[in-house]
């Protein structure tokens, strides 16, 4: 299952805004609150419950899953889901869709006085074929999967519920039978990054180095977490060939020198198969994606990678946006622009100018 398109009327900062995603990968940057975040979680809200088994629920029961879903993604006020409606004059209603491969669809729509009643309109096939949504947040999880699940089922705690799914994710035990060769590629090209391995104790994570022992994630730097959720869960069945991965600022908490293998293993998972999607406001993620865009020797499967730009213009709040193969042929790239003021601010101080 690959995510196609995309379609928001009305929804939170976006006006109108349809956008056509690559099968493989897809890169989101844009200026704080433009609206990078929003995309991601609205599909991950659309198609994470079609990875739950729904084959005796009833058209109420239904609706009611992807009503939660978007609650606990989006943690508005009171659980109020009309207030993810535009703010504007005369706007009182969203309605917001995504298409999917083999013609399948999801439709919702809500007014601004709608608590917890949404319209649901789904085009759906039934199918065997296992698939997991996995959404990364910007905060790590590894180093607290004992007992962040338990927790989250008992109390009310503030965290929007992709952690409580990537928890339930990391707690699956090792799948059983041999890796795939794609499987068994990824899983080289980041244990030779880190150098070592990760070992599940006890619903405990550890990092295994060879003549060293091991080490609690929590002595680990963010970054080696990060990679290590990857690892886990490739290792754990979770994510597959039929996986659609969303990955939020993967340079969250990151050294730079840490960047171009993180992006090197999602180019590796897009050549297994997995459809993915990242956002990110840093120089080195993007442009380490670019140079795979520019360059066929970094990109000998022919990878389809696409740019997105969000951006505001003028004096309207809402959001705009536009799409193109590199990063290089964006007109509107924050990162970019504010790589070039600081080197002519710079310059100014050298030249004196």
């Amino acid at each position: 299952m690959k995510i196609k398109r995309l379609t928001l009327n009305n929804f939170m900062a976006f006006e109108n805004a349809e956008l056509n995603w690559s099968d493989n990968i897809n890169i989101i940057c844009g200026e704080n609150s433009t609206g990078k975040t929003t995309l991601l979680k609205v599909m991950y809200s659309l198609v994470k419950p079609l990875s739950y088994n729904r084959d005796t629920l009833t058209k109420e029961m239904e609706e009611q899953l992807f009503v939660k879903k978007i609650q606990g993604i989006f943690r508005p006020d009171e659980m109020k889901i009309g207030r993810l409606v535009s703010r504007r004059q005369g706007s009182n209603r969203t309605t917001f869709s995504v298409e999917l491969s083999d013609a399948q669809s999801i439709s919702i729509g809500f007014g601004n006085r709608q608590e917890s009643h949404a319209d649901i309109s789904t085009e759906l096939k039934n199918t065997s074929e296992k698939y997991d949504v996995i959404y990364i947040p910007t905060k790590e999880m590894i180093s607290t999967v004992e007992h962040f699940a338990a927790l989250y089922d008992e109390y009310h705690i503030d965290f929007e519920e992709m952690y409580y799914d990537l928890a339930k994710l990391l707690d699956r035990p090792l799948s059983k039978g041999p890796n795939t060769t794609e499987q068994n590629q990824v899983l080289s090209n980041l244990e030779d990054i880190m150098k070592g391995q990760i070992v599940q104790k006890n619903k405990k994570f550890y990092f295994k180095i060879k003549g060293e022992g091991e080490f609690e994630m929590g002595l680990l730097s963010d970054g080696y977490r990060k990679l290590s959720m990857i690892i886990y869960m490739i290792l754990s069945g979770s994510l597959n060939k039929n996986t659609i991965l969303f990955w939020d600022e993967p340079e969250t908490n990151m050294n730079p020198k840490m960047i171009r293998p993180i992006v090197q293993a999602m180019v590796a998972l897009a050549q297994m198969g997995v459809q993915i999607f990242v956002s990110t406001h840093d120089y080195f993620v993007q442009q380490e994606f670019n140079m795979v865009a520019a360059y066929s020797e970094l990109n000998p499967k022919n990878l389809d990678l696409r740019f997105t730009s969000l951006y505001r213009e003028g004096k309207k709040h809402d959001v705009n946006y536009e799409m193109k193969k590199t990063a290089s042929d964006l007109t509107y790239n924050a990162i970019m622009q504010e790589f070039d003021a600081m080197y002519d601010r710079e310059q100014r101080i050298i030249y004196g100018e």
